[in-house]
């Protein structure tokens, strides 16, 4: 087909000026070495026209495009009409031809931009207030902005992943790029004009002073914003939601962090479900670093709640006895581990039908032993710090710190009048933590760093204690209890004692606390309050 032919179907346009200037200058030498070869005049900035001329490439400075000299330490030098007038002029419009050609304007037809590293910057321990703000890309948003906005005519291109496709589609269209291809280039563009404005504002709204510009940038990280923005990139389109009706998508906050950033091993695609239940099952692992409590954690999720959960000398030892607490319920379930998988409890995993496995590592020696269950996912998890967490009611969206809410054993209030044991206190401090990954109402027993019965989600506190109850297959007789939030009266505790704990943990707080205790003190049990709950809707 002709290059009209071409050009009249497909709306193809030919790149005959470019203008680049980029902080990252990832593959930026083979992507002008492709351009210049299809005869594309290289205008460029700085640092960008001197790693192009070291290269061996013909570059032509901004100053000689626009008659005017960088200056202002850099901060002025495509602030100019002959760079925007060049972008933003419609070609074909005799009007804006008319007035190109008498300022001496000439065309650009791509530009390959990406911004100064603003958010990599603001994250630097004690950055100095000025550093920051010198950070702030002004040029480089306007030219992108302006490119976009004339996509009928120019390519704008901010991506470094653009690049290989980019030029394979010069090689088939005789150096020209389709109308197709420029609308994808300009809305990926203006996403990021999007996304660096809101860093910006989100970053500065942290800082409630301005210091002096060598001082470091004080954030306030207590306060909550006052917009709030959001600005998360498609990772991936998923096969359905919570149901096959619904459809679904994984966005990422860029970090390639926790469950949202995990490297998938081997298995299916991950499924809405899953990547829930996974971040259920990895974030109560979390709650156990390796050498508190026993160095190995396994964590077996149901439908986002602890159906087993336990700590051991080995992984192996922590798996069997997660998986005592209720094999029903692990069948088809989720599991979350705190240490890198070894082959032996990778063997004995793998005897049950598991969906996914999320943890720090996997070994070689594991993974083998896991390949034979072709459709089991595993995903390799590196560790995020807590961010707020965001969900949405109708109308609006609900944000609030996550729940980073712990105690210590110091920390506890001894409410009746025998003290827990020793062995009693440790399975409380463990039954407490798995208490705040399990939905409310609450009910957790545990004894000897290892679940035995989770009452999850009920109405009734006392429906709670008797579900937990219900749902042990071990022996509750002399176990202890957590419960999320207090007792409101002292059936709740009545119920527990039932079950046969011997000890409890709860918040304290209610009006009734007097009865409970004394319905405690009654029974024989040990209870201490933590002063703190822990809630989950």
């Amino acid at each position: 087909m002709s290059s009209e032919g071409l050009a009249s179907r497909t709306g193809a346009k030919p790149i005959r000026r470019a203008l680049l200037s980029v902080t990252d200058k990832t593959g930026l030498v083979e992507f002008a070495r492709e351009l210049a070869g299809f005869g594309v005049e290289l205008v460029s900035t700085g640092g960008t026209a001197k790693a192009l001329r070291e290269a061996g490439l013909a570059v032509k400075d901004i100053s000689e495009l626009t008659g005017f000299p960088e200056m202002l330490d850099g901060r002025v030098k495509t602030l100019h009409p002959r760079v925007h007038g060049g972008l933003l002029y419609i070609r074909g419009n005799a009007e804006h031809e008319a007035a190109v050609a008498a300022h001496g304007i000439q065309p650009i037809d791509m530009v390959v931009v990406n911004l100064y590293a603003f958010e990599k910057t603001a994250a630097q321990p004690g950055v100095a207030f000025g550093h920051l703000i010198e950070n702030i890309d002004i040029g480089g948003p306007s030219m992108v902005r302006s490119a976009a906005k004339n996509f009928e005519d120019v390519a704008i291109v901010t991506c470094v992943a653009d690049y290989a496709p980019l030029v394979e589609e010069l090689k088939a269209n005789g150096g020209a790029l389709v109308r197709a291809t420029r609308w994808r280039l300009a809305r990926q563009a203006f996403a990021l004009t999007a996304a660096y404005d809101a860093a910006i504002a989100g970053t500065l709204e942290r800082i409630a002073e301005a210091p002096a510009p060598e001082a470091p940038a004080v954030f306030d990280e207590a306060a909550l914003p006052s917009t709030l923005r959001i600005n998360f990139p498609l990772a991936q389109p998923l096969r359905y939601g919570e149901n096959p009706h619904q459809r679904a998508a994984l966005y990422t906050d860029g970090s390639g962090l926790g469950i949202a950033g995990a490297a998938q091993l081997q298995g299916k695609e991950l499924s809405f479900n899953n990547l829930v239940d996974l971040d259920a099952a990895w974030e109560l692992a979390q709650e156990f670093p390796s050498g508190e409590f026993d160095p190995a954690v396994v964590v077996i999720v149901k439908h986002t709640n602890p159906c087993g959960a336990a700590t051991g000398a080995t992984l192996l030892e922590a798996y069997q006895k997660a998986l005592a607490c209720d094999p029903v319920s692990a069948f088809g379930g989720v599991i979350g581990i705190n240490r890198e998988v070894d082959a032996t409890a990778a063997g004995e995993i793998a005897k049950l039908f598991v969906e996914a496995i999320a943890a720090p590592g996997f070994s070689p020696q594991a993974r083998e032993r896991f390949a034979a269950k072709k459709n089991l996912r595993l995903v390799e998890v590196r560790a995020a710090e807590p961010r707020p967490v965001v969900k949405q009611v109708s109308g609006g969206l609900l944000l609030q710190d996550a729940d980073t809410g712990r105690v210590t054993e110091s920390e506890l209030k001894v409410a009746t009048w025998r003290p827990p044991t020793a062995g009693e206190l440790r399975s409380l401090l463990f039954a407490w933590r798995v208490s705040k990954h399990v939905k409310s109402n609450a009910i957790v027993y545990a004894r000897e760093g290892q679940t035995l019965g989770v009452g999850a989600g009920q109405m009734s506190r006392v429906d709670a204690a008797r579900f937990g109850a219900m749902k042990a297959v071990l022996p509750l007789k002399g176990c202890v209890a957590a419960s999320d939030a207090f007792f409101p009266f002292p059936d709740g505790l009545q119920a527990v004692a039932e079950a046969g704990a011997t000890a409890v943990i709860q918040p304290g707080g209610s009006v009734r606390d007097d009865e409970v205790i004394a319905a405690a003190d009654k029974l024989g049990i040990a209870m201490v309050f933590t002063g703190i709950r822990h809630f989950r809707h």
